[in-house]
């Protein structure tokens, strides 16, 4: 039986479910990908070992740059999911307008933004307030491309949350409260705890898409895989070796984390 996600379930009183191990077969997938790599390095290393080799220190920068993107997005959604679900009409406008704008801005352009545009604004406030720190201030390009990223998707993260939060029964809330628990320890250990089960598959999907927007990075001058892969096309002029390469290496990483996270899902299940 097929699950949403691509992977593979034994049926129900199977002998793998038995057993209590089954085997998923998206990683399958993962390792035709493997091999299709390996046979086009081996049958042609010029110029596929070239490439892999050339663009390998891109693959680094571009797993670091979403992994922290990721955490920092993790923190910054849940308290704008939280910021939005106060009481307070103020802040929770506050928190609606940002969550709006920023989903209604290309991610290309916030990016953009954070690496050309907020260095002069920065700059702008050293000189009027004489600040020679801010004066001489320049933009970091992974600094900025963490700080967008995580600045645009936390936006939608927040979103995420929130649904998970509202799904819980507000029973719950009300059961946690009448046991003396304050609003935040109920928050905590029990709605929470709950909604993150909820929401796992959409978080998934987010970090998955979150490493391959990551490729947008290129045009702020970091030397993720993407840009790495320009230079050396641009060198060598041979783009379609080139961009299979950086396709394969991207599909297998995208790959990896769907299964990984698809393994986490059935290990937070819930027995029914």
């Amino acid at each position: 039986m097929e699950n949403i996600d691509g992977g593979f379930a034994p049926e129900k009183g199977g002998a793998a479910t038995r057993s209590g191990f089954s085997f998923d077969r998206g990683w399958l997938l993962v390792i035709a990908v493997v091999l299709t790599i390996t046979a086009l390095i081996v049958s042609r290393p010029d110029p596929f070992k070239r490439i892999f080799f050339f663009v390998q220190d891109g693959i680094w920068v571009t797993i670091s740059v979403t992994v922290i993107s990721f955490l920092l997005m993790l923190i910054t959604g849940l308290i704008v999911a939280l910021l939005r679900l106060t009481k307070s009409a103020f802040i929770k406008a506050v928190a609606t307008s940002y969550v709006e704008i920023i989903r209604g801005i290309p991610l290309l352009v916030q990016l953009l933004f954070w690496y050309f545009a907020f260095p002069t604004v920065i700059q702008s406030i050293g000189k009027a307030l004489r600040f020679s720190l801010f004066e001489n201030y320049l933009a970091n390009p992974v600094a900025m491309a963490v700080v967008g990223l995580t600045f645009c998707y936390s936006a939608y993260m927040s979103e995420v949350y929130r649904a998970g939060i509202q799904s819980i029964s507000k029973g719950q809330m009300e059961a946690a409260r009448s046991l003396g628990m304050s609003y935040v320890q109920a928050m905590r250990y029990v709605i929470l705890p709950q909604a993150v089960r909820v929401i796992l598959p959409p978080v998934g999907n987010e970090f998955i898409s979150l490493l391959k927007d990551s490729s947008l990075i290129s045009v702020v001058a970091v030397a993720d895989m993407t840009r790495r892969g320009r230079e050396f096309m641009a060198a060598n002029f041979i783009p379609i070796e080139t961009w299979v390469m950086v396709a394969l290496l991207y599909l297998i990483m995208t790959l990896v984390a769907a299964r990984v996270v698809h393994w986490i899902e059935i290990k937070t299940r819930l027995e029914k």
